[in-house]
């Protein structure tokens, strides 16, 4: 179920003051953030974000494209490791 748009898209306080004041120094360095809910606003393209995943940091840098989706979209908490592996079976006739 979506948000209502009554209440409009659910962006973390402290990440719109992060970015403000990143902006404001022309820094370049990674936003640390753990608010993987936080919806991207147009403010943070250009941004370069360190969403937590659980065990790390995952470095997203924030495109057009992805204004409107969430954070932890683009930082996956699961690693793939392939749908079992193919067992080869010898057939004994003894």
């Amino acid at each position: 179920m979506s948000r209502s748009t009554k209440k409009g898209p659910y962006v973390d306080k402290k990440l719109i003051a992060k970015v403000a004041k990143s902006s404001l120094n022309g820094k370049k360095e990674g936003i640390k953030t753990w608010a993987r809910a936080s919806q991207i606003a147009p403010e943070f393209v250009g941004q370069k974000f360190m969403v937590h995943n659980g065990r790390n940091f995952i470095e997203v840098f924030v495109t057009e494209d992805m204004v409107g989706h969430r954070l932890g979209e683009f930082a996956p908490t699961r690693t793939f490791r392939g749908h079992g592996q193919v067992v080869k079976r010898t057939m004994d006739k003894t």
